[in-house]
């Protein structure tokens, strides 16, 4: 037997949903209808870092009634001075349970759904399949395409977001509406050109400016309010504290949303953008390329002449430094190299390795045949050879 249709105001809303949310009901743009479209609404945040964090927090503030987060990693303490929606008391746990416990403690009658998992081509039509527009809150080119041609070949909205030291950038890619992530960046830049925030470094705020803004857009999307920043691009330096915005079209050569695509499914990402989609992958070297730190400490020990060439940037040599390290940073080294004979014993050195394994690969390819990168860095040397500095 059907039950006869609620027509009192507020159905669908208790009495505990109309108190909370009242401060939405006063607004003619939302009221109970609107509180009622969020409530039944479903967006997926894939990654809850420094955009996540913020993006989410504000979608469960509001009422969006189901929350999907994907995420692999675990809670860090470098993690804390940006991500606020992990804390202390969660260093070690997967990052999809901390920032679920920690918005149903901001909402209870909200659902979240987990995927302790990496986002990828195998995956992502499974995972995004019951959600209504995407989250873009990845830090990598391979997630950000995956997640432009899922929503493309799925008519998904994709709020964007992007950081990088104190510039942020947001937009909606919406094909069906306007133009897609590839018609405004058709190709990855080259790899090893932009560093990760863990090479570069983040301001600790500016994600949760640029994060709020995605929840704010996601928010107009489900609501039918306002000007979604369709074919938009905002541009944020925290520095200057200037926000900017730049206009682009549909791209009618687009691989994916113009007319005649070359995109039909998804392909792989990592190999598109020449880079790994995760931390999980790294572009290794063969054994005969690194060293380990302990092995460095036993040569260093027997007298070796050993040339130790930091590839940080000068001002991290003042977080810690390695005895009799030389300092020629990344971007200088192409014009440097003749400072250098490929005749000595060279070792490598950065932060994580990372950096220090490109400045292998540029010398290996002008001829270097004697140097080595130090596996896992300075940061490795801290935590295995000398307890006395600093990881950062």
């Amino acid at each position: 037997m059907n039950q006869a249709k609620d027509t009192r105001k507020g159905a669908g809303l208790s009495h505990e949903e109309i108190l909370r949310y009242s401060r939405h009901l006063l607004l003619p743009e939302v009221g109970i209808e609107g509180q009622m479209k969020l409530k039944d609404a479903a967006v997926l945040v894939v990654g809850t870092g420094g955009l996540g964090s913020p993006a989410a927090m504000y979608l469960a503030a509001a009422g969006v009634g189901r929350i999907g987060l994907v995420d692999y990693d675990v809670v860090e303490a470098t993690n804390l001075q940006r991500q606020i929606i992990h804390g202390e008391a969660t260093l070690g746990e997967r990052k999809v349970l901390s920032a679920r416990d920690r918005l149903l403690d901001i909402n209870a009658d909200i659902a979240v759904e987990v995927y302790d998992q990496v986002f990828t081509s195998e995956n992502a039509m499974r995972i995004a399949e019951p959600y209504g527009l995407i989250i873009d809150g990845s830090d990598n080119f391979p997630t950000r395409y995956l997640i432009n041609d899922l929503c493309v070949l799925t008519g998904k909205p994709n709020v964007h977001g992007s950081i990088f030291r104190f510039e942020g950038q947001l937009s909606v890619f919406w094909a069906e509406k306007g133009p897609c992530y590839r018609c405004l960046f058709p190709d990855p830049p080259p790899p090893g050109l932009i560093p990760s925030c863990d090479e570069s470094g983040v301001f600790g705020v500016l994600p949760g400016t640029i994060g709020t803004l995605q929840a704010a857009e996601a928010l107009k999307l489900i609501l039918g309010v306002g000007e979604p920043m369709i074919g938009r691009l905002l541009l944020y330096d925290a520095l200057q504290g200037s926000f900017d915005i730049v206009r682009f079209n549909k791209n009618p050569d687009c691989k994916i949303c113009s007319e005649r695509p070359e995109i039909a499914n998804l392909i792989d990402y990592a190999a598109f953008c020449g880079v790994p989609g995760h931390d999980q992958q790294h572009a290794a070297l063969d054994a005969e390329w690194e060293i380990e730190p302990r092995d460095l400490a036993e040569r260093l020990k027997r007298g070796e002449r050993l040339r130790l060439i930091d590839v940080r940037e000068p001002h991290e040599m003042k977080i810690s430094e390695l005895e009799g390290q030389e300092l020629i940073p990344l971007g200088s080294l192409a014009a440097r190299m003749r400072e250098l004979d490929s005749d000595e014993q060279i070792v490598l050195f950065c932060k994580s390795g990372t950096r220090s394994s490109r400045a292998l690969l540029m010398l290996a390819g002008a001829g270097f045949a004697n140097v080595q990168n130090l596996r896992g860095g300075i940061n490795a040397w801290a935590r295995e050879i000398d307890p006395g500095l600093p990881v950062y």
